[in-house]
């Protein structure tokens, strides 16, 4: 340090953040110190970097506009089975409650791992989506909106179908289909052993 530039960090100040990154190689640690400075353009960059989640799947429910786009989808679903004209309104309720179920049961907790390389040494690979998001906390407002949504469209459902028993017993059980999966008591439980590997 001995009077060299080229050691010298600047001190943080009001305004700034620091985040220490450690590369590992050889049993030698090497320490690298961003600073990055709010305000300035040059200093925001991450180059190098397509993002900072060591897994994606983590925060990818948390993205601006997930929700709505979530909820466009449902929308288009149920919009599209209206349009096929031998379906009966109570038939359509029904089919869009049960294709965005099975859909959800299907993406959030029966698909494991991540599509994406992760640097987690196969920590997420024996995960479901529910599982890895938000690193497994519990009661995240993520969690919540999809945790209510299959309620609500369960309500809708019903009430459009005018509590028909047939279409009553098959909403209810679709909804319990992908709402237990979601309780923290099953977090990381295989029933039966199923999807366990």
């Amino acid at each position: 340090m001995g009077g060299n530039t080229a050691d010298y960090v600047p001190p943080i100040g009001k305004g700034q953040t620091e985040r220490s990154h450690f590369l590992e190689t050889s049993g030698v640690v090497a320490g690298a110190l961003l600073i990055t400075r709010q305000g300035s353009e040059a200093g925001r960059m991450n180059v190098g970097v397509a993002h900072s989640e060591v897994n994606p799947n983590t925060r990818v429910m948390n993205s601006r506009g997930i929700w709505l786009a979530y909820i466009i989808l449902v929308g288009l679903l149920h919009v599209v089975l209206l349009s096929i004209p031998f379906f009966s309104i109570p038939v359509v309720w029904t089919l869009t409650n049960v294709i965005h179920n099975l859909a959800m049961y299907i993406f959030l907790h029966m698909v494991k791992g991540t599509p994406f390389e992760t640097p987690d040494q196969g920590k997420a690979r024996l995960l479901t989506h529910w599982e890895q998001m938000d690193y497994g906390l519990q009661f995240t407002s993520s969690r919540k909106f999809l945790s209510i949504s299959p309620i609500v469209l369960y309500l809708l459902a019903s009430f459009y179908t005018k509590y028909d028993v047939a279409h009553f017993l098959i909403n209810t059980a679709s909804l319990l289909s992908v709402l237990l999966p979601k309780l923290p008591q099953f977090h990381g439980v295989r029933v039966f052993g199923i999807n366990k590997y």
